[in-house]
């Protein structure tokens, strides 16, 4: 259902009772009796976990699509690891180690840029088309993985921040053809009537404020210009534990609302940034919806509410992408502690 996003976001802010609109998705698989396999490899059955999540949470602000970031990096060509119970992950680099300089920057500017389609893209792009056709009661979120979150799985990620002081053309050359292939990306979502995208940039928060703006925020703010229009926004998410010294760069991108994860304060977040930002947050997915139980998430929900919700660009969600098998009866507590607070 086309949306007005620009009214969608002035509504967080004044909005005074705010939906909580977590990361879940991949704990559709409980819903459908399914493996993260099955969800990974069917347009039907993606669109089928969202739809399911959706009835089961009638109060969240949106719907989000899978934050799956193996998805990018496969289509350029890095391995991946698959199962049936946790998130598909990138287990190798594209661009090799055991190169020198010279040739590694050759190799990189040699990479091709792959074509929408490729690898599982198709799958996903259509998966979008059927939520829109059954979710119609919130906005429809995509989800893609950020510039310098795609680079350095390409380059591989314990090395990418040593790659921006040693070999800066190279980190810029696969920043330039990540950043290209994640705006035709979006466009191909938005082209099939997605309301919006998150764009998780995790790898961000390893950066330090002096690296931050120059091999991520740039390159976020091409892909937010590129893409954002009053019927299109965009989240930002980044879950790193240098979110709260980057926020300049942050939010120098222009997103339509910012998503941190429980490495940071929420607290400090909403001291810092600027009351027209909707800032999200901050429930730990590892650590209370997976690992908690049905009390501690209602304590931990409550609490982070009740530090963060006098501020009025404050919308409760998790850190991050909610784990796969993580027990429908924790996030059943999250919503029924949201409905709690706000009844108090």
């Amino acid at each position: 259902m086309k949306m007005n996003m620009d009214q969608w976001t002035q509504e967080l802010l004044e909005t005074k009772v705010k939906k909580a609109l977590p990361v879940l998705s991949f704990p559709s698989i409980q819903l459908l009796g399914i493996t993260v396999r099955d969800l990974i490899s069917d347009s039907d059955v993606q669109a089928r976990g969202m739809k399911a999540v959706a009835d089961r949470t009638p109060k969240a602000g949106g719907s989000v699509s899978l934050m799956d970031l193996s998805v990018e990096a496969e289509c350029f060509g890095a391995p991946i690891r698959v199962s049936d119970d946790e998130v598909p992950t990138v287990v190798g680099p594209v661009l090799p180690l055991d190169v020198d300089e010279e040739e590694r920057l050759a190799l990189a500017e040699a990479m091709p840029v792959p074509e929408i389609g490729a690898g599982r893209t198709q799958i996903y792009i259509d998966a979008i088309e059927k939520a829109m056709g059954m979710i119609t009661d919130r906005p429809v979120f995509a989800g893609v993985i950020g510039p310098f979150s795609l680079a350095g799985r390409l380059m591989d990620v314990t090395e990418a921040m040593i790659y921006c002081y040693d070999e800066p053309d190279m980190v810029h050359v696969v920043l330039g053809k990540a950043t290209e292939f994640i705006i035709k990306y979006i466009k191909a979502y938005k082209a099939v009537g997605a309301n919006g995208v998150v764009i998780a940039e995790p790898l961000a928060g390893l950066l330090s404020p002096a690296l931050a703006q120059e091999f991520s925020g740039d390159y976020c703010k091409q892909i937010v210009d590129a893409v954002k229009d009053e019927n299109f926004a965009v989240v930002y998410h980044n879950c790193g534990n240098t979110a709260n010294i980057t926020l300049d760069s942050i939010f120098s991108c222009g997103a339509n609302a910012y998503h941190f994860g429980d490495a940071v304060d929420m607290a400090e977040i909403l001291e810092k940034a600027p009351a027209e930002l909707p800032c999200m947050g901050n429930i730990s997915p590892a650590g209370e919806f997976r690992g908690g139980t049905p009390e501690s998430v209602r304590a931990k929900t409550l609490e982070v509410m009740g530090k963060c919700c006098g501020h009025p660009n404050f919308i409760i969600s998790s850190g991050c992408d909610i784990p796969p098998m993580s027990s429908w009866d924790n996030i059943d507590a999250f919503f029924a502690a949201v409905d709690e607070f706000y009844a108090s």
